[in-house]
């Protein structure tokens, strides 16, 4: 596994899979089936490291790449990994990425669980988040 931030720029292939650093040692059968998509896996530390230079090194990459498919991959209820998820939308503001595959799984019990752009975006508002827990109460 490679430091996504210590990696040139040119360095990455068509299909970019990144973790959460913490995922190969907490959930190893759901990282061996990440390792099956792509030659290279590359790590972030978000406890360490901002997000915004995640970003910037990734709009880097992407910019002098033709990356086809972005997979986000993090452990569940993670409150640092959860960033991981919302760089695609920021990456989205800054450059055309309408050609591109983006796919977010989390682990949870050694398994990948696909997560939709839309549960990510959601998860962002929590006044709307709030909105829609109570309608689904009114509901029932």
């Amino acid at each position: 596994m490679k430091d996504l931030l210590k990696t040139n720029c040119y360095d990455v292939l068509e299909t970019l899979v990144i973790v959460g650093s913490c995922l190969p040692n907490m959930q190893p059968k759901a990282y061996e089936t990440l390792q099956k998509m792509a030659p290279e896996v590359y790590e972030v530390y978000l406890e360490k490291e901002h997000l915004n230079m995640l970003i910037t090194k990734m709009m880097g990459m992407l910019a002098r790449i033709k990356v086809k498919k972005l997979v986000f991959a993090t452990v569940d209820k993670s409150p640092h990994c959860v960033q991981l998820h919302y760089v695609a939308k920021e990456l989205e503001k800054a450059m055309d990425l309408s050609g591109m595959e983006i796919v977010n799984y989390v682990a949870v019990e050694d398994e990948l669980v696909e997560i939709p752009k839309e549960v990510i975006g959601i998860s962002k508002n929590l006044a709307e988040l709030k909105e829609k827990l109570n309608e689904k109460r009114e509901i029932q």
